[in-house]
């Protein structure tokens, strides 16, 4: 049986790469529709849905770079006035954040919370494909206080409920994005063929 692939799909994948700095516009809603809904088609074992989503656009942007910030000092954590100066810089033009958490449902014991993470990960992985599909620039980080408990907590995350996972920023690439030099896939492959 041959399977017919769409060529134009498979370009635009090969094509992705993870873009910084962007600038407003963002999606607009129905793009950021199309891009959750994209998430929504992740694999996920045991259909537990394990992904929760914060939306930060406009004003809330620098609110959570006040936030962020603060909550990494009073901890204890190390930032650097140039470190500081760099994450407000970055986030100045930044018009849409998607802050990424993955529910732990603790009375479901069958699905470890690595698979619930993995499927979290693939939920945002199509979220990223989705957005360049759509000819958006984004980027995954963890910085700004991912790590601090706090943090997760002031963006409506309990640390005892959920695992915070950083962050999607969405919107234009100010600067043309370049193709990146990828490594050849067969350095990382293996083809096992029994015992």
């Amino acid at each position: 049986m041959s399977v017919s692939v769409s060529v134009a799909p498979v370009d635009s994948l090969l094509s992705r790469r993870s873009v910084k700095l962007v600038q407003a516009p963002a999606p607009s809603d129905d793009e950021l529709s199309l891009i959750l809904e994209a998430a929504m088609r992740a694999p996920d074992h045991g259909r537990l849905r394990p992904w929760r989503f914060a939306i930060i656009r406009g004003d809330a942007v620098g609110k959570l770079a006040d936030m962020s910030i603060s909550r990494i000092k009073e901890t204890g954590g190390e930032l650097t006035s140039t470190k500081e100066e760099s994450v407000r810089r970055w986030l100045a033009n930044v018009p849409m954040l998607i802050a990424v958490a993955c529910r732990l449902d603790h009375a479901n014991t069958k699905i470890p919370e690595r698979e619930r993470m993995l499927a979290t990960g693939a939920a945002v992985t199509n979220m990223l494909n989705a957005a360049h599909m759509l000819g958006y620039g984004a980027f995954w980080s963890t910085g700004l206080g991912t790590y601090v408990e706090e943090v997760a907590e002031d963006l409506g995350f309990d640390p005892l409920d959920y695992i915070f996972m950083g962050y999607v920023s969405l919107g234009t690439p100010i600067n043309p994005v370049q193709p990146m030099e990828r490594p050849d896939f067969h350095e990382y492959v293996t083809e096992w063929s029994g015992v």
